[in-house]
């Protein structure tokens, strides 16, 4: 039988508000109210009037470090972690359930929760790092420019360590025991285990993990909206194109205005990148299976 009530919900929840978004790109707008069609000015001044162009490749720079950092810090550590819980490791049970616990907090609390850790006067790390006579590195983490986008992204990575963990972890779990056995009885341990079994029998989860890993470093919002707002502070260091996209289409603030024209051109731009660099991804997945 057809499903329909599925399809249906697919076609308004996710195939209209895409068609919505690129017919709100060729319009001019004022305020809400739509004017004349202008085409692809929108796309236009999206890449080539001031500021606008300019916040655009500053956001997406910081997309692009959002993602390396999370792939090297967050499933770096995350495979780590799940390849000592495989090795059913003394409360290898508790620590998978401790890992993944950070992953049920709401986004928000989580930004909240760490822009006071980090606060610079009574913030844990600084009171930690004077108590430990190392108030030299103490330093507004949330306030400096050149920390505060990587602040923001190692807090993600401590929210999102846990998913992939259990990812890698059930990659771990499908690998052949035989074939682990064979290659410690052939003397592959420790590291050359990991590079030369283990890690080219875990292509799909690998390719899973960077998947979900780039979708969320490109739709990065609520946690930088809770600890810095929507301007990106400070500086825009922090700006992504997400929250370009909030600012544009809705206004960052009372002296913001809105241009619904352009958020929507920005919001198509958005959803072709992550929608192409899937499609990769996904196919790699698909030759990888096929092999």
């Amino acid at each position: 039988m057809f499903p329909i009530p599925a399809l249906a919900i697919y076609l308004l929840f996710i195939i209209y508000p895409i068609c919505a978004a690129f017919s709100y790109s060729l319009y001019d707008w004022k305020g809400i109210k739509k004017l004349e069609f202008i085409g692809f000015q929108n796309f236009k001044n999206l890449f080539t009037l001031e500021p606008f162009n300019t916040m655009f490749w500053n956001a997406l720079e910081h997309n692009v470090i959002y993602f390396v950092v999370q792939m090297v810090v967050q499933n770096g550590i995350a495979f780590l972690l799940a390849y000592l819980v495989f090795q059913k490791i003394k409360g290898s049970g508790f620590l998978k359930v401790a890992y993944f616990l950070p992953r049920l907090l709401s986004v928000i609390v989580v930004g909240f929760l760490w822009k006071l850790i980090l606060n610079p006067t009574y913030g844990t790390i600084n009171v930690l790092l004077d108590k430990l006579g190392l108030d030299s590195w103490t330093m507004p983490w949330l306030g400096d420019p050149s920390t505060a986008l990587i602040s923001i992204i190692l807090v993600n990575s401590w929210f999102g360590v846990g998913l992939s963990l259990l990812i890698f972890l059930a990659g771990l779990q499908s690998i052949p025991t035989e074939v682990v056995e064979a290659s410690r009885l052939d003397g592959v341990r420790g590291f050359r285990m990991i590079r030369t079994i283990i890690l080219p029998l875990m292509i799909q989860p690998i390719i899973m993990v960077t998947v979900l890993t780039f979708i969320q470093s490109f739709e990065a919002f609520e946690l930088i909206y809770a600890m810095q707002g929507s301007m990106g502070e400070p500086y825009y260091s922090t700006d992504t194109m997400a929250v370009f996209f909030y600012r544009t289409a809705f206004g960052g603030s009372s002296s913001d205005s809105v241009a619904i024209g352009l958020g929507s051109a920005l919001a198509v731009v958005m959803f072709a990148i992550i929608a192409i660099i899937s499609a990769a991804f996904l196919a790699l997945t698909r030759k990888v299976n096929q092999e």
